[in-house]
């Protein structure tokens, strides 16, 4: 054989070596910016909650994040039995049970997912920089 043929083998074997590590980086890429980016959310949750005794503000959380056949996915959450009436709304009912009223929602979730998706963006953008860097590319 000729000494090209090992000078072009030694090459691909390190262009492989290289592209491998940079999948690696990348396949993480999508646990680390969703973390970032619920984060995020869930302090905007937790600041936007009305408190009077500080329990639902206490109440939000985030699941841990789970890879899935498209990347990966997280959730954000509040136990509290009354948060949905807080963040959507509820009508007001007297003694008789006729409706009197109706309390407006906060929208406290559907706020922090707005922030989380402007958030990913910015945290992928980011992540993609850095990969780029470390392999220079």
């Amino acid at each position: 054989m000729s000494s090209n043929y090992r000078r072009n083998k030694a090459f691909i074997d390190k262009y492989r070596k290289e592209l491998k590590a940079m999948l690696d980086d990348i396949s993480e890429i999508d646990k680390r910016v969703l973390n970032k980016a619920v984060s995020v959310g869930l302090a905007d949750a937790k600041r936007n909650t009305p408190v009077v005794t500080g329990f639902m503000r206490r109440s939000w959380a985030a699941s841990p994040t789970k890879k899935t056949g498209n990347g990966a996915e997280k959730e954000l959450y509040n136990t509290v039995f009354y948060a949905p009436y807080v963040n959507y709304g509820h009508r007001v009912v007297n003694r008789k049970g006729e409706t009197v009223g109706f309390v407006k929602g906060k929208f406290i979730l559907e706020k922090a997912v707005g922030k989380v998706d402007k958030q990913l963006v910015k945290e992928f953008e980011k992540e993609v920089e850095r990969v780029n860097k470390k392999h220079d590319k």
